[in-house]
């Protein structure tokens, strides 16, 4: 473990010296490739009327977004929580991790609304199941209480770190593919909240015309406590405590 503990912490070093445009480049391609998986998931699920069944469907798609974004070479916001191991050990300044984060989630965003505004305009909503499902889950998602929302972003990129964990102890292509796959298709199938996901999920409802969507919303109602959660989920529950047992030697 101690190995996967020094894979993380260089791999943070190395995202904290990329230069602004290139982490701003790259967060725009992973907001694009997990808009991908999104739409897939949305695709794939939206004329099944069971919504456990749903789910299940949508988390065997989604998967295929995170392994992009590994496999390919994107800077995602959260994975990019692990970049706390680097902190911890003194090897990258808080300035530096906070600027990566700042640049990269503007990146994921963009991304994220580049890709639902694509395909709005490329008439696949004008299928009105799928327009309709589009709509409720970005209204699902600003419904949420700020407390759920939280707790829901936690959970979700808990099991998103951990997942990014286990790549580096993959030593193959097809070993990556698998430490992110059952991970992923967990917060998928539980229904927990990705930032970055969202990114596409509520503006493809706005631009579907959802009545009572709104960009402000999107912001105050969702991300907002959806991104904190996902710090906490990913910084605190996986980078700090590997940190710490590999640290103390527990």
């Amino acid at each position: 473990m101690n190995n996967i503990k020094e894979a993380a912490v260089n791999a943070g070093i190395k995202k904290a010296n990329f230069s602004a445009l290139n982490q701003f480049i790259l967060g725009i391609l992973a907001g694009a490739f997990i808009a991908f998986g999104s739409q897939a998931a949305n695709m794939i699920s939206h004329a099944i009327n069971n919504p456990a069944l749903a789910k299940f469907i949508a988390g065997l798609i989604f998967p295929a977004g995170l392994i992009l974004v590994v496999l390919a070479g994107a800077e995602l916001f959260t994975g990019n929580c692990l970049m706390i191991m680097a902190l911890l050990e003194k090897k990258i300044t808080l300035k530096k991790l906070l600027r990566s984060w700042i640049i990269v989630y503007i990146g994921n965003l963009i991304g994220g609304i580049f890709i639902a505004f694509l395909i709005s305009k490329s008439g696949q909503l004008n299928n009105e199941l799928l327009k309709e499902f589009t709509i409720r889950v970005a209204k699902n998602k600003i419904s949420l209480s700020f407390c759920n929302a939280f707790i829901l972003g936690l959970l979700c990129n808990w099991l998103v770190c951990l997942a990014v964990w286990l790549t580096f102890g993959a030593s193959d292509t097809a070993g990556k593919i698998l430490a992110i796959f059952f991970p992923i298709w967990l917060f998928v199938a539980s229904g927990f909240e990705h930032s970055v996901a969202n990114m596409y999920y509520i503006p493809a409802g706005i631009f579907a015309g959802g009545e009572g969507l709104a960009w402000g919303a999107m912001f105050t109602k969702n991300l907002l406590p959806v991104t904190l959660g996902n710090i906490a989920g990913g910084a605190v529950f996986v980078g700090f405590i590997y940190w710490l047992v590999n640290k103390k030697h527990l």
